[in-house]
């Protein structure tokens, strides 16, 4: 049959990424900064980490919504919403009072703009996609670490030289003059809605049919318990490094560094994962990034110096990097793509409360405890729970052998 798949496609994909890179910038400044914003608004360290824990809450509860308004009215206007959104949250977040950085990641960064952003991207992009989508997802969730590798470094430079408010005003400009004119121009329609019978080659499982030989929804569940349950841990380091850093008297420039030696190493082998995930399918790609998180978090908990920490880091992002667009893999392979505008967002909405709870957990219990161990242990019970899930649906997906669809 004749794949849907062309030049454009990988041009969407690749415009994609770029956009992502750049949303997902946004909610750095407040990691980079967050002893200086917990000093200047006179609060303790969960309350700015709570923050940037509210713009994941956000777009995940937002992507539901927002995937479906992409369905009706095109995933250029989400995109573009999404981007001036973002730019309202980082200059009403520079108030600095505490409701004004809540409001601003929470509700205009997270439920209003970066869910206009990422969950309906990725429904969009793998519309684009029948032979190489868990490579083409792969690519596009890699957004976040292109920023995290980017953006933390100059932040703290920015930050250092003028301030945390300044950076956000500038960034802001950033967010509209490169994403508002790179959606309006890159983001036409897919071929499923160009040409419905190609796009039929991509329509994945029938819909009401068993999956793994269970109610559809029961399966659905697990997957989304799981979801929430792995991006816990995933939350710490990346939103507590550059604090940890600090606190073992290491710099924060060095912390930045760390942080960006983390997601840049993700970045890199997020690709590695799609083309893996492509050959194995999305459930038994997570079993294997779940347990390389638990070994590199029991790691980071056991780490003090600084050449150590960024061993353990780099190892970190190389294991994590594939769950998350697995997780979206798995969703269309194991249900029809009909149901992809509403189990896609909705298995975003979990992993986006995971990192959410993670960031915020782990500022809490330091705030409680006055070190970073208890919280890291606490991640990786968390993590486990999300192997033992997704064991059960690897076990089943062999015992029942249901073949894993090319095209899904």
């Amino acid at each position: 049959m004749m794949s849907i798949e062309t030049r454009t496609s990988w041009l969407v994909a690749t415009v994609s990424l770029l956009l992502m890179s750049v949303a997902f910038g946004a909610p750095y400044i407040a990691v980079v900064a967050l002893k200086s914003i917990a000093a200047e608004v006179g609060s303790a360290r969960s309350v700015p980490a709570l923050a940037s824990s509210l713009t994941w809450l956000g777009a995940g509860v937002g992507g539901i919504a927002m995937g479906r308004l992409a369905e009706r009215i095109g995933v250029r206007w989400t995109v573009m919403f999404g981007a001036v959104m973002i730019c309202a949250g980082l200059i009403l977040s520079t108030g600095g009072q505490i409701w004004q950085l809540y409001v601003g990641h929470g509700v205009l960064m997270g439920l209003l703009g970066n869910a206009g952003i990422n969950a309906p991207l990725y429904v969009y992009v793998s519309r684009w996609f029948d032979q190489h989508r868990g490579t083409a997802l792969a690519l596009i969730s890699s957004g976040q670490y292109v920023a995290g590798s980017i953006w933390p470094s100059l932040f703290e430079r920015l930050i250092s030289a003028y301030g945390w408010r300044d950076t956000m005003l500038v960034f802001s400009a950033v967010e509209l003059a490169a994403v508002v004119p790179l959606a309006a121009i890159f983001l036409k329609a897919p071929p499923n809605d160009m040409q419905p019978s190609v796009g039929a080659i991509a329509r994945g499982p029938a819909p009401g049919r068993a999956v793994l030989n269970w109610p559809p929804n029961l399966v659905f569940t697990l997957l989304a318990i799981a979801s929430f349950c792995c991006c816990v841990p995933m939350a710490m380091p990346q939103g507590h490094l550059v604090a940890l850093c600090t606190d073992l008297g290491i710099p924060a420039t060095h912390g930045a560094a760390m942080l960006s030696v983390l997601l840049g190493t993700a970045f890199l082998s997020r690709q590695m994962w799609g083309w893996i995930s492509d050959r194995i399918g999305g459930i038994l790609t997570v079993l294997i990034g779940s347990g390389w998180q638990i070994a590199s978090m029991t790691a980071l908990s056991l780490t003090q110096d600084e050449i150590g920490l960024f061993t353990v880091t780099a190892l970190f992002g190389l294991g994590f990097a594939g769950i998350i667009p697995a997780y979206v893999l798995a969703v269309r392979e194991l249900f029809p793509a009909t149901e992809a505008s509403w189990r896609v967002p909705t298995v975003l909405l979990c992993t986006g409360c995971g990192m959410a709870a993670g960031g915020w957990l782990a500022g809490r219990l330091y705030d409680h405890f006055g070190y970073y161990a208890p919280a890291f242990a606490t991640g990786i019970a968390f993590n486990v729970v999300n192997f033992v899930l997704i064991g059960i649906l690897a076990a089943r997906q062999y015992t029942t052998r249901t073949p894993r669809p090319a095209i899904a």
